[in-house]
């Protein structure tokens, strides 16, 4: 399995989410956990209540803003 080597600017493969999956398809539920996973953040009280709040304002799309 491949590794980073001090100095090495590029991410590592083992590391990297494949583009597939980080988009969302059309007519899916999202739900606040996938809003806050999509982030980066943990699943908080106070970041799901965010994203909760997310979803409410913009609907499922919001979630495209979030994902390349």
């Amino acid at each position: 399995m491949p590794t980073s080597q001090p100095g090495d600017s590029r991410p590592s493969r083992d590391r990297v989410t494949p583009d597939n999956l980080l988009h969302t398809r059309t007519g899916t539920e999202v739900s606040p956990e996938d809003m806050v996973l999509a982030t980066g953040r943990d699943l908080t009280p106070r970041n799901l209540a965010w994203a909760k709040r997310k979803l409410d304002e913009e609907g499922p799309n919001a979630i495209e803003k979030l994902l390349p």
